[in-house]
């Protein structure tokens, strides 16, 4: 599933793309096309993302509200001429540009669906701080931390708790502070949770501006090390994140692995020791 650095990205290709253009929409697949009708025509007034929401508003405080889930995906093109839809095309937005057109196509995502006003308020209010929006709160998701008896690694993936953390800067930012991943929340020291906040808006605005996903300090890249890069679909350069197995860069302890609230949770255990 797409990060929430993946989604602010997105929010601002669309923005670039597409605002204050006439836009042709339609929903070849046909799940969205009552709504594609509705805005047909309109022009992109902005967008917005918080967590792994992505908003595309239009006249009349009228918002496209799109969740990717584990398997939806935005492409990209431009040409002389739109081409046929290929494949489960959800949503389809196009506008005409000098030599052609450009255009984007949604596929497979969990939602969707054309919000009012009250509806994307709804969506913000249910989740958590985002560490890459201008008016998050830290403190409000420390309230939930030092109150669970949770492990905080299950807390770092709870939207509600904090918007846009993954799989992957969960694992990573946990390593980066030697923090158990199975510590519970109330046992964690504010002050790590504040050095861990600021942390991940580092990372995450890192994450925005290279689209891809690095947690590893100059003392560890693969240059500084003589090591060869990370092989991954993923990615970037790493300390635990699907690396099972695999040596620790600062200790060479074998990294290890285990399910935790049904996804894959990675850490060292000398670096990250039981409290």
């Amino acid at each position: 599933m797409p990060e929430g650095h993946t989604i602010h990205r997105l929010a601002a290709e669309h923005r670039e793309r597409f605002a204050d253009v006439p836009l042709r929409l339609s929903s070849p697949q046909g799940r969205f096309a009552e709504s594609a009708a509705l805005l047909d025509g309109e022009r992109l007034v902005d967008t917005d993302a918080h967590g792994k929401h992505l908003f595309l508003e239009f006249a009349g405080e009228r918002f496209v509200h799109v969740h990717l889930g584990l398997y939806g995906q935005f492409s990209f093109g431009e040409g002389e001429k739109l081409p046929e839809p290929v494949g489960q095309v959800r949503l389809r937005m196009a506008a005409k540009v000098p030599g052609g057109a450009s255009w984007a196509d949604l596929r497979g995502p969990t939602a969707c669906r054309l919000l009012e006003r009250a509806e994307k308020d709804a969506v913000h209010a249910r989740l958590g701080p985002d560490p890459l929006r201008d008016d998050a709160d830290p403190a409000a998701a420390w309230r939930r931390i030092e109150r669970s008896a949770k492990p905080i690694g299950a807390l770092l993936m709870e939207q509600d708790v904090l918007a846009g953390v993954g799989n992957v800067y969960r694992a990573e930012v946990l390593f980066r502070f030697g923090v158990d991943p199975k510590l519970p929340g109330k046992r964690l020291a504010r002050a790590t949770w504040d050095a861990m906040w600021a942390d991940l808006v580092l990372l995450m605005h890192e994450g925005v501006r290279l689209g891809r996903i690095d947690t590893v300090r100059p003392e560890h890249t693969p240059e500084a090390m003589g090591r060869e890069p990370r092989k991954d679909d993923h990615g970037g350069e790493v300390y635990v994140y699907r690396r099972t197995d695999a040596p620790c860069l600062i200790c060479e302890t074998p990294v290890r692995t285990a399910e935790l609230v049904g996804r894959n949770l990675f850490w060292c255990p000398t670096c990250q020791p039981s409290a």
